[in-house]
């Protein structure tokens, strides 16, 4: 459920930048989620069409990047991918962190300008 309130405040960002840019509508959003993220892309999809309605974002295409997994061992500075292990394969420690995978963020918005849509709209037939 925590999805809705993420992506009522991806399309407030959206809009907010979309305005400040002069655009007519915003076309794609791209989004970069890492591995470890309790966020669904589906359910910020479900919400997205539903939120967005009415907006310069409505329609809108969303496109889902996912970030893996990377943990870093702090006792001997092996990287690795948590599904070979908790504890450092390399030196057995537990002393780890994580170094990505617990992303979320807005990473570009695809917007059309006025006078796109001014053109696009005149060469209709």
């Amino acid at each position: 459920m925590h999805e809705l309130a993420i992506t009522e405040s991806v399309l407030e960002i959206a809009l907010r930048h979309g305005r400040a840019a002069g655009a007519a509508r915003i076309t794609d959003l791209h989004l970069v989620i890492g591995e470890l993220s309790s966020v669904v892309d589906e359910s910020v999809q479900f919400y997205w069409d539903i939120v967005s309605e009415g907006s310069a974002a409505a329609g809108a295409t969303l496109h889902f990047r996912r970030v893996p997994a990377q943990l870093v061992c702090r006792a001997c500075g092996h990287s690795y991918s948590p599904r070979q292990a908790l504890p450092c394969p390399a030196c057995g420690s537990e002393d780890i962190r994580v170094a990505t995978g617990e992303e979320f963020y807005l990473e570009a918005i695809d917007v059309a300008s006025k006078e796109a849509d001014a053109v696009a709209l005149s060469e209709t037939p």
